[in-house]
């Protein structure tokens, strides 16, 4: 059974930045691709960003483009969010994701797509 667990989130001043990570356990980290999809409140979840098994392949929304960078440390089981320049529109719940599929651009935006997902780690953006 995969389990998922962030951290690292909490309350940030407009412009500036925070640190999510993700550990995985009970499966071999390196056999997903993983995203970070988000939550605002009365909204849908939404893609932020996804990375390939081997980190070859990396995909942003176009709102964090720029601003946040995807990371992962296969030897860890970590999965990393690093968001810079933030600003209130960022304000959500945030969720780790795990595919044990194959990279595919028509599928790492998606959040039925993913096998597995994690309990969520608040981000707040104060401006």
């Amino acid at each position: 059974q995969v389990q998922l667990v962030e951290s690292g989130g909490g309350l940030v001043q407009a412009g500036g930045s925070l640190r999510l990570s993700c550990a995985l356990s009970g499966r071999t980290f390196s056999s997903y691709v993983m995203g970070w999809f988000r939550q605002a409140p009365g909204k849908e979840r939404e893609f932020v960003a996804a990375i390939s098994r081997t980190s070859s392949y990396k995909a942003y929304a176009d709102s964090v483009k720029g601003r946040f960078t995807i990371s992962r440390d296969n030897a860890k089981n970590m999965v990393y969010l690093q968001m810079n320049s933030m600003n209130a529109e960022d304000t959500a719940v945030y969720y780790c994701e795990a595919d044990g599929g194959f990279w595919s651009s028509t599928s790492y935006s998606t959040s039925l797509n993913y096998d597995y997902w994690g309990q969520g780690t608040q981000v707040t953006v104060s401006s």
